[in-house]
């Protein structure tokens, strides 16, 4: 992706594997594992950088991402990215990865674990007998065989935990929107809605993501539709429960136990939950084994290698992942899609309320998203120049812009082919193109007027009556104006109708003589296009 070898700033403690992971694939990398704790620091070099590589002790704020002109990625090891912000990242064009297979057993482990150690109470019985008491009466346990577990939230973790808590004999129920009916049924899963799930189980497990929808899930009216006596596990993140109302809920006897491994304020120095009878509390260890960490350090320095070399995307949070294999063969369309999209953005003056994209043919079997992002940052371009894919739909969606995608088989004389039509006040403008086997886009039909015309650095546009004499008219005024028309392109609706005329020409002309142009009796109007980014 550069002429240069990327330059990557590890700057939390990965392993040297890992480091040499990034050497090998091309990358210039410098290891400063303390440098992420010192955040004055740390901003005055990472404008030096290509991409960051993170555990949890660096902080990737938005003054941070401000600074970081040349920044590409930010890989963090590990699931949680809580350290970074994503919005701030996204806006400036930057990938934001994590890991989040590298450590899907460890943490499922650990769940079990704080499931079987909150039904036997075992860390406080283990506290009592070694301080010489022999209290085996008062620490009475629960078996887990038979019991109903609820799972929020099936995904990798999830998956796992439901599996092994199977192993033990024990009825899984599952809420997860995103959890099929077919793969819960593949899984022995019983997909529920959280209601039933609250009403149902016997120990509750989280694995969700902490969103603002998830936010302070479990608080007083959850706990209120529980059975009595249900015990809680939480290994996902802190926030997801409201502490001071488990606390309340424990006190009372509403809740029998809690294992909770993530905290609303880490490190956790203080909670309202320690100190209470039958609560495990652990310090974030869901993760904490030596072949988990090593294993996100490894595929986050093989993740952030592939993408600063190869331009492929893998496990991103705020881009489409494009597989190195695919890439080669997405790489046409992507510019394609930008191409089209540059040529509304740049034909449209009004404010554009929609965006319709199609995708016809074969092209309708690639990863659209990629397709789409790359769409919407040519259609923004001429507002904002630094946009770019991964900035693209972020900044759609904070204008309120509605962007709809559909897909159609082979319709046509083309194999595949990509349409976007943008609607505004004033009405709707579609341009459609494809690419041929020299990988060039190509414009095929511009306001439904069928044309072949290849898409060049420097263009002018214009739209006319279907009469004789532009092609003089135009050629005469541009030979006059010492610019060169390297290719002239032509299309109508029907003889004496409505015509268009796509220029390529050698360089780019003054909006001056673009205003000498549209004052001819015969042109509607005379746009010029800049393809050259």
């Amino acid at each position: 992706m550069n002429d240069k070898n990327p330059r990557v700033l590890v700057s939390d403690a990965l392993s040297h594997t890992a480091v040499q992971i990034f050497k090998d694939n091309g990358c210039d990398v410098d290891f400063e594992p303390t440098l992420g704790k010192d955040k004055n620091a740390l901003l005055a070099v990472i404008d030096q950088y290509d991409g960051l590589a993170i555990r949890s002790a660096t902080k990737a704020t938005e003054k941070l991402i401000a600074a970081a002109t040349n920044l590409k990625v930010i890989g963090r090891a590990g699931i949680g990215v809580d350290n970074v912000d994503i919005k701030a990242a996204s806006r400036r064009g930057i990938i934001v990865m994590n890991t989040p297979f590298g450590n899907s057993i460890t943490t499922a482990e650990h769940a079990i674990a704080m499931m079987m150690a909150v039904a036997r109470q075992i860390p406080t019985a283990d506290a009592s007998t070694q301080q010489g008491k022999w209290e085996k009466s008062k620490f009475m346990g629960v078996e887990l065989t038979g019991k109903t577990l609820g799972l929020i939230g099936c995904g990798n973790i999830g998956t796992i935990v439901a599996n092994r808590a199977q192993g033990m004999k024990m009825r899984v129920i599952a809420s997860d929107p995103f959890l099929s009916l077919e793969r819960a049924q593949k899984m022995g899963v019983e997909k529920v809605e959280l209601d039933e799930l609250y009403s149902r189980a016997d120990f509750i497990t989280l694995h969700t993501p902490l969103t603002d929808k998830t936010r302070n899930l479990i608080g007083a009216e959850a706990f209120a539709q529980m059975k009595d006596g249900v015990r809680i596990i939480n290994c996902a993140r802190g926030g997801l429960i409201v502490e001071a109302d488990l606390a309340d809920a424990l006190k009372s006897g509403k809740v029998a136990g809690a294992a909770i491994d993530v905290f609303e304020v880490e490190p956790a120095t203080d909670s309202v939950l320690f100190g209470l009878p039958n609560v495990v509390c652990t310090p974030h260890l869901g993760a904490a084994t030596s072949e988990a960490q090593e294993n996100v350090a490894l595929q986050v320095a093989e993740q952030m290698s592939a993408y600063l070399t190869r331009g492929a995307v893998s496990n991103a949070l705020n881009m489409p992942s494009i597989t190195a294999e695919e890439a080669p063969r997405l790489t046409p369309f992507v510019k394609l899609a930008d191409t089209l999209g540059s040529f509304v953005g740049q034909a449209t003056e009004e404010a554009i309320d929609k965006v319709e994209i199609l995708y016809d043919g074969h092209v309708a079997q690639m990863n659209i998203q990629a397709l789409t992002s790359a769409a919407i940052a040519g259609l923004l371009r001429r507002q904002m120049a630094d946009i770019n894919m991964v900035s693209a739909p972020v900044i759609a969606h904070e204008r309120g812009i509605q962007i709809i995608e559909s897909k159609r088989e082979k319709s046509g004389v083309f194999e595949g082919y990509i349409r976007i039509a943008v609607e505004t006040a004033q009405g709707t403008r579609s341009v459609a193109g494809t690419v041929f086997s020299d990988g060039k886009p190509r414009f095929i039909q511009i306001k439904g007027i069928n044309m072949e015309a290849e898409a060049a650095p420097h263009m002018i546009y214009t739209t006319n009556k279907d009469v004789p004499g532009i092609i003089g008219k135009l050629g005469t005024m541009f030979g006059e104006r010492g610019v060169n028309i390297a290719h002239f392109y032509l299309g109508r609706d029907e003889p004496g109708g409505n015509a268009i005329a796509l220029l390529a020409i050698d360089a780019p002309v003054e909006e001056e003589f673009l205003d000498q142009v549209r004052a001819q009796p015969m042109i509607h109007r005379a746009t010029a296009l800049d393809f050259s980014v």
